[in-house]
């Protein structure tokens, strides 16, 4: 696949293994290839980070509001951090509703 330009949006899960190549090495590259969002997610912590690029070519860590974080690259998509932990996982035609997709 060919990408024009940097990716939009980037999503690291995270295991044992790549934690220092997530949380550093693709960090430091993405934030200097200019990937305007950024999620970390830590299945075995049941936690995840969501980081947006600023003006000044940092990433800011956002937090989500009332559990929901709100993309702010791709319009209209909403993710509430319990479906990454829920068990079992939301069926597919509620995220899809949730999300306005139909």
């Amino acid at each position: 696949m060919y990408l024009d330009g940097p990716a939009d949006l980037a999503v690291e899960v995270i295991s044992t293994e790549s934690r220092t190549r997530d949380r550093r090495v693709k960090f430091d590259e993405y934030r200097q290839g200019g990937v305007r969002e950024y999620w970390l997610i830590y299945p075995l912590r049941k936690q995840a980070e969501f980081y947006q690029l600023d003006a000044e070519g940092s990433y800011q860590i956002i937090a989500p509001v009332n559990g929901i974080y709100h993309s702010a690259v791709l319009e209209g998509l909403q993710l509430q951090v319990v479906w990454l932990w829920q068990e079992p996982l939301p069926p597919l035609m509620s995220v899809l509703k949730e999300w306005n997709l139909i």
